[in-house]
């Protein structure tokens, strides 16, 4: 041990009161508790924030699909449920759309460039919560962008069907 050490841990450096070992060990207790009383005051990293984000919930609205397809269905994922026919399915598809740093409901670019299909009446509108961010989302097959988009999301969005385009049909 060094002589500055030795020199620390001299009785002499200890205060009088801590000098007895039953006056040592009952301020180590005393310090003991205050520790395990201020650790079960703080709220625990789970308790910490105000509640856990809700699942991602989505209400879908679909007019005009035909087939029996029409209506608005809720949506729940982890876990999934609500009065879609295929919640699981839904859920899938819009986390295959789901990418860092983008919209999995991003509207189709003012500037595309899309074939001139028609899709058929089918509209729909998604609004609710994904991954934490609010959606309002509207859908619709009225070329090739915005059939490729609405069928990205299938199931979520009803599968149509055949599209008519210029190749002639």
């Amino acid at each position: 041990m060094s002589p500055f050490a030795e020199h620390a841990m001299s009785p002499a450096r200890i205060p009088g009161a801590l000098r007895s070992p039953k006056r040592r060990l009952a301020a180590a207790g005393a310090a003991l508790v205050a520790v395990v009383a201020s650790l079960a005051a703080a709220p625990s990293p789970a308790q910490a924030r105000p509640s856990d984000p809700p699942g991602d919930r989505l209400t879908v609205t679909v007019r005009d699909a035909g087939d029996g397809a029409d209506g608005t269905y809720e949506v729940r994922c982890r876990p999934s449920g609500g009065s879609h026919p295929d919640p699981d399915g839904a859920c899938a598809a819009v986390r295959r759309q789901t990418r860092w740093g983008k919209e999995a409901f991003a509207p189709q670019p003012r500037d595309a460039v899309c074939t001139m299909q028609y899709g058929g009446p089918a509209t729909a509108r998604i609004t609710g919560t994904w991954a934490g961010r609010p959606v309002d989302a509207t859908y619709d097959r009225t070329n090739g962008c915005a059939i490729a988009r609405w069928d990205r999301l299938v199931p979520l969005l009803p599968e149509t069907g055949r599209t008519v385009g210029a190749q002639g049909a």
